[in-house]
């Protein structure tokens, strides 16, 4: 509260009993006036002395946009381990108070409106995760640099164009993510972080990647698709732990390397480095120690007739195509005038304020009945949720088995005890019910646990705060069959010997982010079959044989998957979108085949 210099006046009132509670109700209109009104979540955090406190969704957003921000008895929180403040637009700066939360150890700030962060982060000396993605940084304050225990910083989708030099202090940080900003290259010190094990640098603008990326001694994945690189350092494959690399959406000098980032697996692609590619490598770099040896190479260049100098371009050009041809992923896409059995989702007008985007697709040729595929397929979607669709909160997606369903479909919003599904794992419940059981295991969890944070489909109850109907997909039978983004229904789960997949992606964001998960997955369904396709493993456990795929009767050859194009009309039958169309999946995949 603002402290205030009382008049000689309002001091003798105040001197008698009654003036007194004058006095005391002048003091609550002075904290009501200074935006300082305690919040119930910050109370009950303080009286039952919580390690974890998440304050998240329109509610809070609410409450930050009346005060001008947070409470302040927030930072008076000093036993706090984990503060989650998320999805609140309202929220553009934190105080520098927050200093004194000296036991934070986790600190999440994404999906906000942030403009700064103050420099007294540094004294969060115990801070182990930092994210504070999707926000409005241009900067990070070099302070972050003191946080010597920090492990993982996550500053993805902000505006930032630099790192701050002093990285290498932060000795700990196992895991950076600095995806989609406007940085151009890496500080100077940033190759000595020996234990930096995950580096996701996709979409910036950085132009050049040291050498002296061997040093990462731990490093197991790294990002960087998208930006602006024309090189890619040999010295890169004496990462001897590196598992995955993505230099995909990158205009390299050296074609044929290009080319295998876009389809070739981690270890092709860095034995190709290994043996110097076509430009200078470990080969010429033994060369330039042997000077006889390099003149007599120049010599027996020199003397090379055009005959055999066609020859080896010939054969260059071969092997080019020869691992264009073997990477390439192919999806041919059938319109829907060319099906009248296609399907057509109707999307009633209740949805325009809850959740009113919208595009589905069926997919055909997934091979789900080798080995792992099955899981891998739903890691990856799992993936897509937390990275793509920013947890649910974006963009939700769910899967069906096509032969389960019975068409046509209606996307609808229904009051919560009007909407019966049968919850995947679960028995049929309302949505009231639904809600309520998993509100219950939900506080189960934290009292086991002893955290605030919970996992599992808990995650996403606040999504629905606040919302009288709740969306839900319906087929011609009245069975919901998806409740986004809450749960699909058991009815039509996708197992291993599913075929045919009816897609269907939902938000109350955009209708561009439904295409853009959907063109995203459409393209990692189509490696993971390429995958599946090169690489044979055993049955799986549902006592499937073995055998190669049997061609479907539309002519796709194994590893082809075909997408059949899917209408969503309102409730007279005016069609609202069509997926895919010819301007989705222009991905910058450069061997993604799409047929149409």
């Amino acid at each position: 509260m603002t402290t205030i210099m009382l008049p000689g006046g309002l001091k003798r009132l105040c001197s008698s009993v009654s003036g007194w509670h004058e006095f005391a109700f002048f003091r609550v209109w002075c904290s009501s006036m200074d935006g300082q009104e305690s919040w119930p979540e910050i109370e009950k955090a303080s009286k039952e002395k919580r390690r974890e406190l998440v304050l998240q969704g329109a509610v809070i957003d609410e409450k930050i946009s009346s005060n001008g921000g947070l409470c302040s008895t927030i930072y008076s929180l000093k036993l706090l381990n984990y503060l989650e403040i998320i999805q609140c637009p309202s929220l553009t700066e934190i105080h520098g108070d927050i200093k004194n939360l000296t036991t934070l150890t986790s600190l999440i700030l994404c999906r906000n409106k942030l403009s700064s962060i103050p420099k007294t982060i540094g004294n969060l000396k115990s801070l182990k995760v930092l994210d504070i993605s999707v926000n409005n940084l241009k900067a990070l304050p070099e302070e972050i640099t003191q946080l010597s225990d920090l492990n993982t910083l996550n500053v993805s989708c902000n505006n930032i164009d630099s790192l701050p030099d002093g990285l290498c202090h932060c000795t700990k940080l196992s895991t950076i993510n600095i995806s989609k900003n406007d940085i151009t290259r890496f500080p100077d010190d940033f190759y000595r972080l020996d234990l930096l094990s995950t580096v996701i640098a996709s979409e910036n603008s950085i132009e050049e990647l040291s050498g002296d990326v061997h040093k990462l001694s731990a490093l197991k994945v790294l990002d960087l698709s998208n930006n602006k690189l024309s090189d890619i350092p040999y010295e890169l494959s004496d990462c001897s732990k590196l598992k995955e690399i993505n230099f995909k959406g990158n205009k390299l000098k050296d074609k044929r390397l290009e080319k295998m980032v876009n389809g070739c697996q981690t270890k092709s692609i860095l034995d190709y480095l290994r043996a110097g590619g076509r430009g200078k490598g470990k080969g010429s770099k033994q060369a330039d120690g042997d000077g006889d040896k390099a003149e007599g190479g120049r010599n027996a260049e020199k003397t090379q007739t055009k005959k055999q100098r066609k020859q080896k371009k010939k054969k260059n050009e071969e092997e080019e195509d020869e691992v264009d041809e073997l990477n390439r992923l192919v999806v041919k896409v059938l319109h829907v005038s060319d099906n009248p059995g296609a399907f057509t989702v109707k999307v009633a007008n209740e949805l325009k304020d809850v959740r009113p985007y919208l595009v589905c697709c069926v997919v055909r040729g997934m091979n789900f009945r080798s080995g792992n595929a099955l899981k891998r397929f739903l890691v990856a979607q799992t993936k897509l949720h937390d990275d793509l669709c920013g947890k649910r909160t974006t963009a939700t997606i769910a899967t069906h088995d096509m032969q389960l369903l019975k068409g046509p479909l209606m996307y609808d919003a229904r009051p919560p005890p009007m909407l019966k599904i049968v919850p995947l794992g679960r028995k049929e419940m309302t949505a009231v019910e639904l809600m309520r059981q998993l509100q219950l295991e939900a506080e189960d969890q934290r009292k086991q646990r002893k955290r605030q944070n919970v996992s599992g489909l808990h995650k996403y109850l606040q999504l629905l705060d606040g919302k009288e109907l709740y969306p839900c997909l319906v087929d011609a039978e009245d069975h919901v069959i998806s409740f986004p983004p809450i749960t699909n229904s058991e009815k039509t789960k996708i197992r291993k010997t599913t075929k045919e997949l009816f897609l269907e992606v939902t938000s109350s964001t955009s209708l561009q982010i439904c295409k853009e998960v959907m063109d995203a997955l459409i393209v990692k369904m189509a490696e993971l079959n390429k995958f599946t396709s090169d690489h044979r493993e055993e049955a799986g456990s549902e006592g499937e044989s073995d055998a190669p795929p049997v061609p479907a009767s539309d002519g796709t050859t194994s590893g082809e998957l075909v997408i059949q194009q899917v209408r969503t009309v309102d409730p007279d039958g005016n069609l609202k979108v069509v997926y895919p169309s010819k301007t989705d999946l222009s991905t910058d995949v450069g061997n993604l085949n799409v047929i149409w």
